[in-house]
């Protein structure tokens, strides 16, 4: 490719749009749940790992009990005060579906006017300048991510700077990281999948993510020189020594947010598929939305 891909030029905007729906919260913030109410938050793919993330973190700020589901997961007769569902699209089968039988509160975060979502839904947030051209989602996952964060009380002026610096980072020798696992704590476990998952996507890499904790219950034994593990948030006690007696290269930055640390992970991604001669804004076998017949 000589072009620069869609996907890079949509990386480069998240400091902003984080700075937007930060600053814009309160258009959006009524929609969304109140503390102390029972939520469950749901997506698909990139939307499931964002609503990971916002459950551990939720619960963590004490904002109340808070489950992440996958759309096709969601337990049926479970009771919660609202339903969080991410997609982009607005026209995922699974969580169309789930919308369309449960009959609890709903609430859609999406990127795509006039999608079944919308009408669907009981409430909708519209993140419409967050949508991607690329199939590979970057922006619109950590910025709804950042609107969820908000909404809890976080204030996401030094993760917006963060990002920022995470645009200049060099990333050429990352990217030249045979296997990289990705491994987080808590709401950043979300994160790791992710950063797992956009390497998968873009660059066709074989990637693993896990909680970090869990890492050294066998997934450990994949490290060695040449391959990477890469930390999401603050790492469990001893874990830097044990990965670097695998001669494993260690990724932590530990002076950025880790949606910092993802906005580099990004570029990563996008940096070994261009490498390897691929498109990462087309990978294969994907497209913008799963629908099923």
């Amino acid at each position: 490719m000589t072009d620069t891909p869609f996907v890079s030029t949509e990386i480069a905007t998240q400091p902003d749009l984080w700075r937007q729906v930060s600053a814009g919260f309160a258009q959006y913030g009524g929609a969304l749940p109140q503390s102390g109410q029972r939520v469950a938050a749901v997506g698909c793919g990139t939307s499931w790992f964002m609503a990971m993330a916002y459950a551990a973190l939720r619960e963590d700020l004490g904002q109340g009990e808070t489950d992440a589901f996958a759309g096709s997961e969601f337990p049926a007769g479970r009771q919660y005060d609202a339903v969080v569902v991410i997609s982009r699209s607005g026209t995922t089968t699974e969580v169309l579906d789930l919308i369309r039988d449960t009959e609890l509160p709903t609430i859609a975060i999406t990127a795509t006017p006039g999608s079944p979502i919308v009408d669907l839904a009981d409430h909708t947030i519209m993140l419409d300048f967050a949508d991607e051209q690329s199939v590979v989602q970057t922006r619109f996952a950590t910025t709804t991510l950042a609107l969820l964060r908000a909404s809890l009380g976080e204030d996401l002026a030094q993760a917006a700077a963060d990002a920022e610096r995470a645009l200049t980072v060099d990333v050429d020798e990352l990217a030249k990281l045979e296997q990289v696992t990705y491994v987080g704590t808590r709401w950043t476990v979300g994160l790791a999948h992710e950063a797992g998952l956009k390497q998968r996507e873009a660059a066709s890499a074989w990637t693993e993510a896990y909680p970090a904790m869990d890492y050294r219950h066998g997934p450990i034994a994949i490290a060695q020189p040449g391959r990477g593990v890469w930390i999401f948030g603050e790492p469990p006690a001893g874990l830097l020594d044990d990965v670097a007696a695998t001669g494993a290269t260690i990724v932590h930055h530990s002076d950025l947010d880790p949606m910092a640390s993802m906005v580099v992970a990004q570029r990563v991604a996008v940096a070994k598929a261009l490498s390897l001669g691929l498109d990462p804004d087309q990978p294969r076998s994907l497209s913008r939305s799963v629908i099923l017949d």
